[in-house]
């Protein structure tokens, strides 16, 4: 399931298994430098034996592989534009991933600009005058193509580690 080599990608939600059953004690808290240290630790070892922008593609894809499978399981793709944008607002917040506001949408054209507080990936980092969040364009991504068919291209254009208290994306359609 998880070590045979292939081209396709065959992630399905099942891959995560039973957490209730096999966390009967722990449950399915963990404490969120736990997570960074995977992240951190798994990004370290791609540059190293690649490079950062193939860091950068490959968390992409992974963000964006996960916002898909996240929309099909946890959201109502039936809802409108602004329950579906509520929908997900509840669950990043009672996931505890982050706290989402848009700031700025055109649902005709497909252009929105959306923040995250909180975000689980990056808020209270130290400033490297960088955003660092290629995971979550991905992931939004993902997620809005999903809902939408239309596939997207998010830009993290503010982060926690470039200074700013909040994560801001702009997210435009592919041409």
């Amino acid at each position: 399931m998880f070590k045979e080599e292939r081209s396709q990608l065959m992630f399905d939600w099942s891959m995560l298994g039973d957490i209730g059953e096999g966390r009967p004690n722990l449950g399915h808290s963990m404490d969120v430098g736990v997570y960074r240290l995977m992240q951190f630790t798994l990004r370290d070892v791609i540059i190293k034996n690649f490079d950062a922008k193939t860091a950068d593609r490959l968390y992409y894809e992974a963000g964006e592989l996960a916002g898909r499978e996240f929309c099909k399981v946890f959201i109502n793709k039936n809802n409108n534009f602004n329950d579906f944008m509520q929908e997900v607002h509840d669950l990043l917040l009672k996931l505890k991933i982050g706290i989402l506001r848009i700031e700025k949408a055109d649902p005709q054209k497909k252009e929105f600009t959306l923040t995250v507080a909180e975000d689980l990936d990056c808020s209270g980092l130290p400033i490297c005058e960088e955003t660092i969040c290629t995971y979550d364009e991905g992931f939004l991504s993902g997620l809005l193509c999903e809902y939408t068919g239309t596939q997207f291209s998010v830009k993290e254009v503010d982060c926690w580690c470039s200074g700013d208290r909040v994560c801001r994306f702009v997210i435009k359609p592919l041409t």
